[in-house]
């Protein structure tokens, strides 16, 4: 189960995330990727000496969040709800590796339905290499 802190929950939310990420298909899933932005230090330099993740800190860096977009063209609710808890777990695994304030939408393709959850794995984390690459411009499917 994800904690409440890494789930995104509200449209704006996604939109944002869909709106202004990079994003990458692979196989049988599509991410949004928005990485936080890296503070400019030449103009402020001073933010250096103030800790950015201390608990209850008014500027602390909030943690990775993710969500999920598993339309009907996926199959019925039943095969919805079993791709979204499949990547739900897939996700939770690799949030850890995203730097905090990432923000991750996961939208999974109409295969997504007859995919192993190892290959569900495979293609996320290959999606999810992909809009981390920047060298990589715009965006890209397959």
């Amino acid at each position: 189960m994800l904690a409440a802190a890494q789930r995104l929950r509200r449209r704006s939310e996604f939109s944002t995330a869909v709106r202004t990420g990079r994003s990458a298909g692979r196989g049988a899933v599509v991410v949004h990727l928005t990485l936080p932005s890296q503070p400019d230090l030449e103009s402020h330099p001073h933010d250096l000496d103030e800790p950015t993740s201390a608990p209850g800190a008014a500027n602390a860096t909030p943690p990775a969040r993710v969500g999920f977009v598993v339309s009907k063209a996926v199959g019925g609710a039943v095969v919805r709800n079993q791709v979204k808890r499949r990547l739900r777990h897939l996700a939770r695994e690799r949030l850890d590796s995203l730097p905090a304030g990432t923000t991750l939408v996961v939208r999974a393709l109409p295969r997504a339905a007859d995919r192993s959850y190892q290959r569900l794995g495979v293609d996320l984390d290959n999606a999810i290499a992909l809009a981390r690459d920047p060298r990589r411009k715009g965006r890209e499917r397959s």
